[in-house]
């Protein structure tokens, strides 16, 4: 059986494991005022709704189709304005990593170690992030079956941290297009982990704007609510102000004003699916 999975929401401590909860933030830390402002929006969706929230955002963005897209501010710069955000709002915050360098470094910041999508065969990676102590989010890989997450999960466990996040984001279909099989998230949840949909990633187009990746966010609310109706545990979902402003991954980014309604709707889905059970 997996462990309790405590985490902070803007001063308040939720299991997750227990109970419904969202993942949310802008995709990149561009700079100190956008994750604050965002910050403050979690902030007053999680007090209203009475809702866990983990604020997300990447210090670096290391997986881009071309050199030329944008990384990171900085990655010392970044990191510092994550565990900044951390300490004031009192919210636990999750960032990805791509090394085992990066997971010990990272570590010091941030409460959950993201392992992105296309990383999540690297066992070394996975491995090191177990061993950080921190809570470990896997992004099933867009190549890879729901049956085969449990092999990545049980790398991490292995490590004697059983603190672990299984998250759909969209499976391979084709060139420049990903779908979501509603079936993944039964056979996921077997498994004894929180099971999140991230609603964002899965209505990418990779790599369909020749150098960069193009989205259709059009998508995000009715493939949310299906995934929360089909026993998803929380909802992963970046955000910006202005998506299209945003210097990465704006194009599949909802809209920080649409959040909280999208939010009281899944809250309204899941409370639903929990009393037919």
């Amino acid at each position: 059986m997996a462990s309790k999975i405590v985490i902070r929401s803007f001063g308040r401590s939720f299991d997750i494991s227990a109970r419904f909860f969202l993942i949310a933030g802008p995709c990149v830390v561009e700079s100190e005022k956008l994750v604050f402002t965002v910050a403050d929006k979690l902030a007053d969706i999680s007090a209203r709704l009475m809702i866990p929230v983990i604020f997300k955002s990447s210090y670096k963005k290391a997986n881009r189709t071309s050199s030329k897209s944008f990384r990171s501010i900085g990655v010392k710069k970044a990191l510092t304005i994550l565990g900044k955000l951390g300490q004031r709002f009192d919210v636990s915050v999750l960032t990805d990593i791509h090394s085992e360098e990066e997971a010990k470094m990272a570590a010091e910041y941030v409460d959950i170690l993201q392992i992105p999508a296309l990383l999540s065969r690297q066992t070394e990676l996975m491995e090191a992030a177990g061993k950080s102590g921190r809570i470990v989010n896997i992004k099933k890989g867009q190549f890879m079956s729901p049956y085969d997450i449990s092999y990545a999960a049980e790398k991490v466990a292995l490590t004697g941290n059983k603190k672990i996040l299984i998250t759909e984001r969209g499976t391979t279909f084709g060139y420049n297009n990903l779908i979501v099989d509603m079936r993944a998230f039964p056979v996921m949840k077997k498994y004894g982990y929180p099971v999140v949909f991230d609603a964002t990633h899965s209505v990418q187009l990779p790599s369909s704007r020749g150098g960069s990746s193009g989205g259709d966010a059009s998508f995000i609310v009715p493939l949310a609510a299906s995934a929360v109706a089909a026993g998803a545990d929380g909802v992963f979902i970046e955000t910006h102000p202005e998506p299209s402003k945003a210097l990465s991954d704006g194009a599949s980014m909802l809209k920080l004003s649409k959040l909280e309604g999208l939010t009281e709707r899944l809250i309204s889905i899941n409370r639903i699916v929990k009393e037919s059970v």
